[in-house]
This record gives C-alpha cells, structure tokens and sequence, in this order.
C-alpha cells in the first residue's frame, strides 16, 4: 500500500461542531493514529461531546504501557473513564477541572483494579482537554502533552513527568539531550503506578479564532520542535496538519516508530 494512502487511512475522524456561544467561530477537531513499527497499538483517543450540553466537548488520548496487551487495556480504562466522566458533568454544580479530575482519578483506580486479574502490570498516561462555554481547560498524568499555539505563537505546553523532563526543569538537562538520553522513557508519574497520580492543571481565556490544541503522545512529540509543530498546524487545517505531522514522524523514525497518536482542535471563522 503506497505510504501516503497508509497515513490517510489513520485519521479517523474529522468534525465541525458550531459554538452556540461565538457566532462567528467553529470548531474543527481531528484524531489520527498510527501503530508504528510495534506489533500491537496502546495507544487510544477520543472527542466526545456532551449528551445534553452541546457546548461541552471532551478529548483524551492515552498511551498504555504493558506487557502483550496490558498497555492497550490500561488505555482502554481510560477513555472509558473519560465517557462516564463527561455523561455525569452537571454544569450547574460542578466545574471542568472537577470533572477532569475525576476522570483521572476513575481510570487511575479501575487500572489498579485490573493490574488484579493479570499479569500484564498495566499502566497508561493521560492527557485531557475540556471545552465548556468557549473557555478551554486541561490536566495530564505523564508524558503524554498538549500544546496550545496561536496561530504560530507557543502559549502554553504541559510538562512532561518524566526522569529527563524532571532533569529539565532542572537544569541539567538541554532539549537536545533530552531526546538522546538512554532513560527517556521513565516515568516518575503515570496511572496504574502504586502512587497516586500526579495531576496538573491549565486553563486558558476564551477561545479565538487562531487557537490551536494539539494533544499527543511521545511517538509524535519527539520527532518535532515547538516551532515545527506550531507552523503546521496554522498553515493547515486539522486534517491535513495530521497527515503531515504523521508522516514526518514515520519519516523520522526510521525503522524504529514508536505508536502514535494526535488529536488536534483548532478555532476557525464559521462560513457564511
């Protein structure tokens, strides 16, 4: 199968979805997966809007870890969590950081459960991202990240919970080295783990027409820089920003491709 018609057939998913509360902006959202060079996918996403609140949308994206399919299933538990979370927010008692949250906390809890009735010792990161009433929020657990540009510009990036993002913040570690160093795939918080999970919050203003979210997993985000990824998804909209990005980072891998997983939403002027 020709490479282009391979990474077309990853993205899953693209929707328009009219903000009732900015007349003149919509929303264009995008997920795309690509196994990689691994025999099985862990990795999972999901948009999910709200069943009787139309302005709520939810995206998690998960990358399971696991032996066989331990980490498949940890992700599994998560947007399962995410589902539930979303179905029971009540907007006139509860807050989005409450609802996220919870939903870290649930898919933390029936992980542990499981890791119970296999041997798979499964674990999973989580990134989350909330719209509600044109304001955006989101939390993680891992590495997993989430971006937010304006148009090229970097706003905000989650940081990583790992052993080199941690030597980072420090100091003792360059953006470069980071990417080389032998143990940058141990993480020091996740879901599943014998310690609660470590939860980070942002939030951002009222969504403008510009605005660009990107969550990811680590088999996309290493391969590209704050810039490179900022420039794509402003020069292009959702879908064909995820084509590219998958491409170049299948390209950049080599024979050695991690899973990889993106959702991507971006804030466009509504047509007519």
């Amino acid at each position: 199968m020709p490479a282009l018609c391979l990474l077309l057939s990853c993205i899953n998913k693209f929707v328009q979805i009219a903000l009732a509360f900015l007349m003149r902006v919509s929303v264009e959202t995008c997920v795309a997966r690509h196994i990689g060079d691994r025999k099985v996918q862990q990795d999972r996403v999901a948009i999910l809007t709200h069943p009787s609140h139309p302005g709520a949308l939810l995206v998690a994206l998960a990358d399971g870890m696991g032996g066989q399919n331990g980490g498949a299933a940890a992700a599994e538990h998560v947007i399962a969590a995410a589902h539930r979370g979303l179905e029971a927010f009540t907007p006139a008692t509860e807050q989005p950081e409450r609802v996220l949250d919870a939903t870290i906390h649930a898919a933390h809890g029936a992980i542990r459960m499981s890791q119970f009735a296999n041997e798979q010792d499964p674990h999973s990161t989580i990134v989350m991202y909330m719209l509600y009433r044109g304001k955006t929020y989101w939390a993680h657990c891992g590495d997993s990240r989430l971006y937010h540009f304006r148009d090229r510009r970097l706003l905000a990036r989650t940081n990583d919970h790992s052993l080199v993002g941690e030597l980072q913040r420090r100091g003792k570690l360059s953006a470069e080295e980071a990417l080389q160093h032998p143990q940058r795939n141990v993480l020091i918080a996740c879901l599943g783990s014998d310690r609660p999970p470590r939860i980070e919050h942002g939030s951002s203003g009222d969504a403008v027409t510009g605005d660009r979210f990107l969550l990811c997993s680590d088999g996309l985000w290493r391969h590209f820089s704050d810039d490179e990824l900022a420039a794509t998804l402003a020069d292009f909209p959702a879908a064909e920003a995820a084509r590219r990005l998958l491409g170049l980072a299948r390209q950049r891998a080599g024979n050695h491709g991690d899973n990889i997983t993106l959702a991507i939403i971006g804030f466009i002027p509504t047509k007519g």
